[in-house]
């Protein structure tokens, strides 16, 4: 585990979204001074009710989606599934907090290489996502990256890529894939 300065995300509200291992991720940045919770958006939902759920969870600094859960073992069904579910929590997350404050990040961690059928397809669409959205939500000062851990990457690597990317020095990244080894 990298050692990165104490309190670095103090005043930061993160949402963490997608069924990837958070546990260690919302403990790492709730260390790091982050106020840290679990982004649940219902299928029940429609795309209205979704963003209204999130503008009733208050201010919102950034939105860590992993979609490493929904893909699982890969296959169509996982691609379609893990494709959809990062793009809704990320639309609801932008038009309910981020867009109003003129401000935020977005962060999309990708399955590995060898999670399955069509993991290649799942790394580059969520690619794909993070340099679109960098360049469509600009005017709004938010930031998209995607991190695409390897096969035998660690969980505390990606963890610390994220705690990284939402601090003040990961400021200076949009539109970028974080591939790890």
């Amino acid at each position: 585990m990298t050692t990165l300065r104490e309190r670095l995300l103090a005043g930061r509200t993160i949402a963490l979204g997608g069924r990837g291992p958070s546990g260690a991720l919302r403990d790492r940045l709730a260390a790091l001074g982050a106020a840290v919770s679990e982004l649940e958006l219902s299928s029940a939902l429609d795309d209205e009710q979704a963003v209204e759920l999130v503008r009733a969870r208050g201010r919102l600094d950034a939105l860590v989606h992993d979609a490493r859960g929904a893909f699982a073992g890969g296959g169509q069904p996982a691609l379609t599934a893990a494709l959809e579910e990062t793009w809704r929590a990320t639309a609801a997350v932008a038009n309910g907090a981020l867009i109003a404050a003129a401000t935020g990040k977005v962060v999309l961690i990708a399955p590995p290489p060898d999670a399955g059928p069509h993991s290649g397809a799942a790394r580059a669409a969520l690619e794909n996502l993070a340099r679109t959205l960098s360049i469509e939500w600009s005017r709004y000062g938010i930031t998209t990256t995607a991190i695409l851990p390897g096969a035998g990457t660690g969980e505390d690597a990606v963890d610390d890529l994220v705690a990284f990317l939402l601090s003040p020095a990961g400021d200076y990244y949009s539109g970028c894939r974080f591939e790890l080894a």
